[in-house]
């Protein structure tokens, strides 16, 4: 039996989590009295993450082309992957034990997406440790750069469906009760 709400099997949250969404819509974020600050910071945190698989993505594929030395090639993976990783694991940290607790009391009615972005971070780790072996297999045995790529882009396509679900469920909220609720 599949969990449709598994990160890898569905294409965004069901409506009944989205439902202050439809309150705060997404065009509207950046204009509202509780974007300044924490929601602002997040979501540019979520934008260097995007940033940087897109990145590493050019630099793979560069790479493949014979348009970047493989060592400068390995030198901005090492520097730019980590970057990720750990960015990634302390963001999770800060969210799993802080902010999922804190917003779910705000919105109770939300609890099973803060429990399914729990889950996420979990697959996450998973997504993580392969793209750490795929990375380092470029890095220390000269591991095929299209193999890195590959991994890469099925990270990616996880990390984003985990972005805009968290996104679409957490903006809200904070928008909603500002961000001194937290506290």
């Amino acid at each position: 039996m599949t969990d449709d709400l598994a990160l890898d099997q569905r294409d965004g949250l069901p409506d009944a989590l989205r439902v202050l969404l439809e309150t705060y819509p997404r065009a509207g974020w950046n204009s509202h009295a509780n974007f300044a600050g924490l929601v602002q910071f997040w979501l540019e945190r979520h934008v260097m993450f995007r940033k940087l698989t897109s990145l590493l993505q050019e630099d793979a594929e560069r790479a493949m082309d014979g348009k970047l030395d493989p060592e400068q090639q390995k030198a901005r993976l090492s520097r730019f992957g980590g970057a990720l990783v750990n960015d990634l694991h302390g963001h999770h940290q800060i969210e799993d034990h802080h902010y999922f607790p804190a917003l779910s009391g705000m919105e109770p009615s939300l609890l099973k997406g803060f429990t399914i972005l729990d889950k996420d971070h979990h697959a996450m780790d998973g997504l993580l440790d392969r793209f750490t072996k795929s990375a380092n297999g470029v890095l220390q045995n000269g591991g095929e750069v299209g193999r890195f790529r590959e991994e890469l882009l099925s990270f990616d396509a996880m990390l984003d469906r985990h972005l805009v679900d968290e996104e679409d469920l957490i903006v809200p909220v904070i928008l909603k009760h500002g961000a001194d609720a937290l506290h």
